[in-house]
């Protein structure tokens, strides 16, 4: 799941030091594109603090663990993903796509185990 801040530091400070997250992670993925990931006490969903300029979505995230399949499957199924399967070093292989009512999903394959 991901959430629109404007400023990721100031979003960073409130979700961690207010809301009592801790800080998954904090990596600049590409020039411009930082992302910075909380998770709630006793909980192991995170939640991705992404500003609009970064051009990284703001959607649900789902797991799969393959995720060439969900591609051809909602391929198959009449939905068509933003793009094919995003391969990257610094992230699991993924894909977007929008439901029927144009809300932003993105597919992440889990890592193994």
């Amino acid at each position: 799941m991901s959430v629109e801040v404007t400023d990721q530091d100031a979003a960073l400070a409130y979700y961690v030091d207010v809301l009592g997250c801790e800080l998954r992670t904090d990596v600049e993925v590409f020039p411009g594109g930082r992302w910075v990931e909380v998770v709630p006490p006793g909980s192991t969903v995170g939640i991705a603090l992404v500003t609009r300029e970064s051009g990284i979505p703001v959607a649900l995230r789902l797991g799969t663990s393959d995720a060439d399949e969900a591609h051809a499957r909602l391929t198959s199924a009449g939905t068509a993903p933003h793009q094919a399967v995003i391969r990257e070093a610094y992230a699991p292989p993924m894909f977007a796509f929008d439901d029927p009512d144009g809300n932003a999903l993105v597919y992440l394959e889990d890592a193994p185990g």
